[in-house]
């Protein structure tokens, strides 16, 4: 059995108790909240023994064998560092932090204590992107030319809300934007070349962004991320023989569609139960009967290169958290 504890209170931290239930072996029995009503509300909900009113208590609960981290963005970084400094291991909700430095430092801290450390990066979970990334690899498609992806909101969303609030690292690009760059990078790794531009708030934060990633190998990936409007929210992977088409939402998709060159179309489908998010916890929980310390599907070095690349789109169209 994997003892779980749950650190924050809000509607993933709900969605991710819901989904645990489906996990085979997992069991949540502690959360943590920065108010004691908070997390008995929480607990009396999901069925959790104990409820701790601070970060620190739940880190300092020995009964635990992994810690969910799914406070808001800001956050992130002083929540997995009081998990990791209690020897608890962690799954940290995306994005890992605000930007690279503090990434890497969570990263260099559950290196050196030997405890492990995922970001919560579902979508590369998910057995049909899995699916997808095997026939890729078997060559269905040929070499990938160009990954085209997209995920926009239409709001409007109050200035104080987390994904417009510069003080809790809102914007379009760390939330909705990081699952077209982790697409683009779980296919075509990091980019040569990164031009970007976005229309930005009176928050100062990133509205309605768009970018164009380009490899020395000649292949694109043309994404988008916004607050103003509700796109497809599709993937569509090209290649030079074919092409794969995600259907909405391309991030947890029920079924995807591959086009062969000179071939009928073919429809791959998953029953999918619950909202998506165990498919992560059951990773978590292999990792951890394995003695591993970090996934290998969703490994460091990919956070890392991942958040190295938000950053520089970042700096290019001029959001900055300080």
């Amino acid at each position: 059995m994997t003892r779980w504890g749950i650190l924050a209170t809000g509607h993933i931290a709900a969605r991710f108790a819901e989904d645990l239930r489906l996990v085979p072996g997992a069991e949540l029995v502690a959360v943590g909240s920065r108010t004691a009503e908070s997390a008995q509300r929480f607990a009396d909900r999901h069925g959790a023994a104990r409820a701790y009113a601070s970060w620190a208590e739940l880190a300092a609960d020995t009964d635990l064998d992994v810690v969910y981290v799914a406070t808001p963005h800001v956050a992130h970084h002083e929540a997995a560092r009081t998990c990791l400094a209690a020897g608890r291991a962690v799954l940290l909700e995306k994005p890992f932090t605000l930007d690279l430095p503090t990434s890497t430092e969570l990263v260099d801290t559950a290196r050196a204590a030997g405890v492990f450390l995922m970001e919560a990066m579902w979508m590369r979970c998910n057995p049909l992107i899995l699916r997808v990334c095997e026939l890729i690899a078997d060559g269905a498609i040929g070499t990938v030319t160009s990954v085209r992806a997209d995920f926009g909101l239409a709001g409007p969303f109050p200035p104080e809300h987390r994904l417009r609030a510069r003080a809790l690292g809102g914007g379009a690009l760390l939330d909705l934007g990081i699952y077209p760059v982790s697409l683009a990078h779980l296919l075509l790794g990091v980019p040569q070349h990164v031009r970007s531009w976005a229309k930005l708030g009176p928050e100062g934060t990133d509205e309605n962004t768009g970018l164009v990633l380009g490899y020395d190998s000649g292949a694109i990936a043309t994404l988008s991320c916004g607050l103003v409007g509700a796109t497809g929210v599709t993937a569509s992977i090209t290649g030079t023989a074919g092409r794969i088409d995600l259907p909405e939402p391309f991030f947890r998709p029920e079924a995807f569609h591959l086009h062969r060159d000179s071939a009928e179309t073919e429809t791959f489908t998953a029953e999918l139960v619950g909202s998506g998010y165990q498919y992560e916890a059951i990773e978590v929980q292999r990792c951890l009967a394995e003695g591993l310390t970090e996934s290998p599907l969703v490994p460091h070095s990919a956070t890392l290169e991942i958040m190295g690349l938000l950053d520089e789109v970042r700096a290019q169209i001029g959001v900055s958290y300080l």
